[in-house]
């Protein structure tokens, strides 16, 4: 059985990004929200575009205010006003100068800007209280950003300030990542879906919804197969077809060893090779992770196969752990994959019983500045879904340790973190 460090490493090992030639498509701006950037931008603009004020006040001749003080303040003639979005006329001479407003273009011949509350005006006349440093409150053309530079660099996630860089640069239409496709389907004759009334002995398939909403919020695109009974036949053709639409498969029950769990059987038909039977992890122990032979050995890679664990809380923990991370690599980001770690103090007492790595739910608290990990009442249980609801972080209680005593330090798993 392989730790979870160990299955953590083959797994990302097996994952392929997306590729920057085959795999991408062009989009609106508008549409490039939490997309993965494909191609490096750069922009023929500079940043700012031209000198500009980073105040309102005046446009002066450093040399001209350099000794200015409230004793003996320079005065200096009114040549023009110049607003934000307006062309300078005037070219500032010796004793003269511009109101001007912030964001507004530099006039020729000024090099500094006076603050308005370091002056005095007098009809076209200003006097300066305090004289400025050289060349203070004005932004340099290309001082942020050299035309012909890169921009962004591939590999990135898009997110309200680089599209808004985008949008400054002109940029309207992207080359992106497309999404990476994931294929979601349960095993058991025990699942119905949610529409359908419950007889005796059966329950409502929840993992296939979880799953679909865990792989939205990864950015990718899930493709729903349904439930499978669990019949071999049906199952091989179910995971034939998955392999054969999606970079990822998930599957949720059916990978332990009880007489109805075919899918490893099913694996080997295929001719999958399958890298992780089971994981030193609690909840979540039995973890099939298989890869197929390419369907097309110019233009896909493996697709890679998580076979799940049936338990609704074991589905959620493995896919938060394992799953996640792949996705992510898959989608083409070149960064940032791994799963967030952090140390936090914890509330509650924390237990298990030391023969796996065992994580815990509960939520993060921000407690006079300090994070404390709250547990999740009621039992902890693979089976139990009801109390993961409003859960925002997983603690981690590694082999050996049995117990974490309230304020004590504890590693969680950050949940949600885009």
């Amino acid at each position: 059985m392989l730790s979870v460090s160990d299955a953590e490493a083959i797994i990302l090992n097996l994952v392929q990004p997306l590729d920057d030639q085959r795999d991408t498509e062009v989009v609106d701006l508008l549409a490039a929200d939490s997309r993965i950037l494909a191609t490096s931008v750069t922009s023929p603009l500079d940043f700012p575009h031209w000198d500009n004020s980073a105040m309102d006040g005046y446009a002066v001749r450093y040399e001209d205010v350099q000794h200015s003080s409230t004793e003996q303040p320079a005065v200096l003639e009114i040549v023009e006003e110049i607003p934000a979005g307006y062309q300078p006329k005037s070219t500032i001479g010796a004793g003269q100068t511009a109101r001007i407003f912030t964001g507004a273009v530099m006039p020729a011949g000024a090099d500094t800007i006076v603050m308005q509350e370091k002056t005095r005006r007098d009809q076209n006349r200003v006097f300066i209280l305090d004289a400025p440093k050289p060349q203070e409150f004005v932004r340099q053309k290309a001082s942020f950003y050299q035309a012909g530079g890169q921009l962004l660099p591939a590999g990135i996630k898009l997110n309200a300030p680089e599209i808004a860089v985008l949008a400054a640069a002109q940029c309207p239409q992207l080359n992106v990542y497309r999404r990476p496709r994931v294929a979601i389907f349960s095993t058991g004759d025990e699942l119905v879906s949610v529409d359908q009334p419950l007889q005796p002995g059966q329950i409502v398939d929840s993992n296939q919804y979880a799953l679909a909403a865990l792989v939205r919020q990864s950015g990718a695109e899930p493709l729903i197969l349904g439930i499978v009974k669990d019949d071999p036949v049906a199952l091989e053709k179910v995971i034939a077809h998955a392999v054969a639409i999606a970079d990822i498969v998930l599957s949720s029950g059916g990978v332990s060893v009880g007489d109805y769990d075919y899918v490893d059987k099913i694996l080997d038909s295929l001719r999958a090779k399958i890298h992780i039977r089971a994981v030193q992890i609690s909840p979540g122990k039995p973890l099939t992770v298989a890869t197929f032979p390419s369907t097309d050995a110019i233009n896909r890679v493996s697709p890679l196969y998580f076979g799940l664990p049936g338990n609704p809380a074991a589905v959620l923990v493995t896919f938060w752990r394992f799953v996640l991370p792949a996705i992510k690599k898959l989608s083409g980001i070149t960064e940032g994959w791994e799963p967030v770690f952090l140390k936090v103090r914890s509330h509650d007492e924390l237990r298990s019983n030391g023969k796996r790595e065992t994580y815990l739910w509960g939520k993060l608290h921000l407690v006079d500045g300090v994070y404390e990990f709250h547990k999740a009442g009621g039992s902890h249980s693979s089976g139990n879904l009801i109390n993961l609801a409003q859960t925002n972080a997983l603690a981690v209680l590694p082999i050996g340790k049995t117990l974490i005593s309230p304020e004590e330090e504890v590693q969680v798993l950050q949940l949600f973190n885009g």
